[in-house]
C-alpha cells in the first residue's frame, strides 16, 4: 500500500510540466539536479542549529545582554496556597468580588491580594534576558543568511531578468550556492518549529506556526519541483526585513527606546516595500504571469501560486500589526516588543509603574507620619503620629 501511495504521490503530472519526466532531471555530464532526498539533510542540520543556538545564547547573547544592562530577573511571590489554587484553577486576573472574597479568606487586604496576583503574573512571564537571547539569535541568523543570499544572487541573470527564472525550466541544474541557501534556510525554520515549546509564547503564536509550516511547505515543494530560482528570490525578499525587526526587539528589551523606534521605522519601510510591493508585483508576477510565456498551466504551477498567496495573506495580517505599532509609536512615543508580545510587555511595564507609584505613596505617608503630619500634610492630634 505504501509503495502504491508513493508511486501516486510522485506522478510526473503533479510535479512537472507536460511531457517532462523524472528521468529528464537525472544527473549527467557533471550537472547536478535537485532530488527530494536532499531534504532529509534539513533534520540533522536543524538539530545542529539548535546546538549552535544554545552556545550562541550562552556565550554571545547573554554577555551582550549584560553589556546592555539586562539582568536575569528572579521573580518570586510569597507562597499562599489559597491564592495559588485560585490562580491555577480559576483565573490569573480575579474580579473585584473575587479579590474581596480572597482577602477575607486569607486575612489580607484587597491591595495585598491584587499585588500578589500581579507579582504571580509577572513570575510566569518570560524575563527580558530570555527574550533578548531569542531575538539576538534570530538577528544573527537573518544577518548571515541575508548577506549569504546577496552574495549567492548578485551575479545571477534571473535577478535582473525575470524571464531567466523560467528559461529552460525544469531542466535547470542545481548550483552549490542554491543548495546551501535552501538547506540552511529550511533547517532554520525546522529548528524554530522544534523550539516553539520552549521559546517565549507570543500572542501571534498560531500565526507563527502557520507561517513556519507554510514556509517549509513552500520551500519543500519548490525544491522538489525545481522552482529553485524563484524560490531564492522569495527567500531574499523575506529575509532582508527580518534583520531590522529582530534588532529593534533587542534594543527594546535593552531599554534603548529611541534606537528601537528608529530601527522599527526602518523595518516598517522595508517590510511594506518588500512584502506588500515587491512580493505581489514582482515575485507573484514572476510566478503567475511569466511562466505562461514558456509553459502551459499544470498542477504544480497552480499549487505553487496558491501557497504564495497564502503567504501574502500573512503579510497583510502582519502589516496590520505593524500599522498598530506605528500608531502607538507616533502617538505615545513608545514601542514595546514589536509585532508580537507588545501588549503583554506594555501591560507588564504598566504594572511595574503602578507598583512603583504605590511604594512612593507609602514612603510619603511614612515620612509624613514621622513628622507628625497626615497624608494631606495637616498636623495630627497628639499621640497619633508615629513614634
Amino acid at each position: 500500500m505504501f509503495q502504491t501511495f508513493k508511486d501516486w504521490f510522485w506522478l510526473e503530472r503533479f510535479w512537472l510540466p507536460p511531457a517532462i519526466k523524472w528521468s529528464d532531471l537525472e544527473d549527467h555530464d557533471g550537472l547536478v539536479f535537485v532530488k527530494p532526498s536532499h531534504l532529509y539533510m534539513t533534520i540533522p542540520y536543524a538539530f545542529g542549529l539548535l546546538i549552535i543556538r544554545h552556545f550562541f545564547e550562552k556565550f554571545v547573547a547573554t554577555p551582550l545582554a549584560k553589556t546592555f544592562g539586562i539582568k536575569e530577573e528572579v521573580r518570586k511571590v510569597i507562597p499562599n496556597a489559597v491564592l495559588e489554587t485560585f490562580y491555577k484553577r480559576s483565573t490569573s486576573k480575579p474580579s473585584e468580588d473575587d479579590v474581596y472574597g480572597l482577602a477575607k479568606k486569607c486575612n489580607l487586604t484587597e491591595r495585598q491580594v491584587e499585588r500578589w496576583f500581579r507579582g504571580r503574573r509577572n513570575q510566569d512571564r518570560p524575563c527580558r534576558m530570555k527574550k533578548f537571547q531569542e531575538a539576538c539569535w534570530r538577528f544573527a541568523f537573518y544577518l548571515v543568511i541575508t548577506v549569504a543570499g546577496i552574495a549567492f544572487l548578485y551575479d545571477k541573470p534571473w535577478v535582473y531578468d525575470l524571464g531567466e527564472v523560467w528559461n529552460g525550466y525544469p531542466r535547470q541544474p542545481l548550483l552549490p550556492s542554491q543548495y546551501w541557501y535552501y538547506i540552511l534556510e529550511m533547517s532554520f525554520y525546522c529548528s524554530l518549529l522544534l523550539s516553539l515549546g520552549s521559546d517565549v509564547k507570543r500572542k501571534d503564536f498560531f500565526a507563527h506556526v502557520i507561517h513556519h509550516l507554510a514556509a517549509l511547505s513552500l520551500m519543500s515543494f519548490s525544491w522538489c519541483a525545481n522552482y529553485i530560482r524563484s524560490g531564492t528570490l522569495v527567500m531574499i525578499v523575506h529575509d532582508v526585513a527580518d534583520i531590522w525587526l529582530e534588532s529593534a526587539k533587542m534594543f527594546s528589551y535593552a531599554g534603548w527606546k529611541q534606537t528601537c523606534n528608529t530601527l522599527f521605522f526602518i523595518f516598517s519601510a522595508i517590510f511594506f516595500i518588500s512584502r506588500l510591493i515587491i512580493f505581489p508585483f514582482w515575485i507573484l508576477y514572476c510566478t503567475l504571469v511569466i511562466p505562461m510565456l514558456y509553459l502551459e498551466p499544470f498542477f504544480s504551477y497552480i499549487f505553487l501560486n496558491l501557497q504564495l498567496m497564502v503567504l501574502q495573506v500573512l503579510h497583510l495580517y502582519w502589516g496590520y500589526f505593524i500599522l498598530k505599532m506605528l500608531k502607538r509609536c507616533i502617538f505615545t512615543k513608545k514601542i514595546q516588543d514589536v509585532r508580537s508580545d507588545d501588549e503583554e510587555e506594555y501591560e507588564e511595564e504598566e504594572e511595574e509603574e503602578e507598583e512603583k507609584k504605590e511604594e512612593a505613596t507609602k514612603d510619603k505617608e511614612r515620612d509624613c507620619l514621622k513628622n507628625g503630619l497626615g497624608p494631606d500634610r495637616s498636623l495630627l492630634p497628639n499621640g497619633q503620629h508615629g513614634r
